[in-house]
């Protein structure tokens, strides 16, 4: 059995179509295997409508894709139902149309204007009528984690020493502090995403593949395959070493 694994999106299309192809390569190789991406579709990049509609339209096609929910993906639908709403893990002086975060990058993909410049109530009005419902349910509903094996997906981690049932969502999709200098066992490997690297990174009890896609990186897809880690390019599998 294999499991495949996408990165932080952060709406750049063209990059999820590329990684997908990778998988597709692989998989006629190898045989066919669940696609597990780990949230944070929207905000930053200039389509994230269009990761939505593309992931949308494959799982009604019956592709064996999981779609995890990361801390922007619940921003984005905390705005929509409260433009004035905070988000638990989110600084206090931040809200989702800061420059910083890229929530008006996902807004203008939906053809709202100039939503970051604009008065917060006639912006979430227009928000609310151009996102269609079926993306909004989509994002709200999705699941902050899954297992298959011996493997955990998350977002951004775990709190250790919780059993999954048990972890709080605001850890799943924002945690940092307690998850990236814990080096002990979690009872599973964790792969991740939410703190951005510059190439996907093996540390023995987990597996951050968040390569900055958001910030001008490439979008990295792996394969899980028993204890091994590869990462999907264009020649192949390169497997993925436990780090020193």
């Amino acid at each position: 059995m294999h499991t495949y694994a996408i990165g932080d999106i952060h709406g750049h299309l063209a990059l999820l179509k590329g990684v997908h192809d990778l998988i597709a390569d692989d998989m006629a190789r190898h045989g066919k295997g669940t696609i597990v991406h780990l949230g944070d579709l929207v905000d930053r990049g200039p389509d994230s409508r269009g990761v939505i509609d593309y992931l949308i339209s494959g799982i009604r096609a019956g592709e064996e894709w999981v779609v995890l929910k990361g801390n922007h993906d619940r921003m984005f639908t905390l705005y929509l139902d409260d433009p004035f709403a905070q988000d638990d893990g989110l600084r206090a002086d931040l809200s989702w149309l800061h420059p910083r975060l890229g929530g008006a990058a996902t807004l203008a993909s939906y053809g709202v204007r100039n939503p970051g410049d604009r008065p917060i109530v006639p912006v979430h009005a227009e928000a609310v009528a151009a996102v269609p419902a079926d993306h909004r349910s989509f994002v709200s509903g999705l699941p902050t984690w899954c297992r298959a094996g011996n493997v955990v997906f998350v977002h951004a981690g775990v709190r250790p020493g919780i059993p999954m049932p048990q972890q709080r969502e605001t850890d799943l999709v924002w945690i940092r502090q307690g998850f990236l200098d814990f080096a002990g066992d979690h009872g599973a490997l964790i792969v991740h995403g939410h703190t951005a690297i510059d190439t996907p990174t093996h540390y023995g009890n987990r597996v951050n593949i968040d390569s900055s896609a958001a910030y001008g990186g490439p979008l990295s897809g792996i394969v899980i395959e028993g204890p091994d880690v590869f990462l999907l390019t264009r020649k192949g599998r390169v497997a993925l070493p436990k780090r020193a």
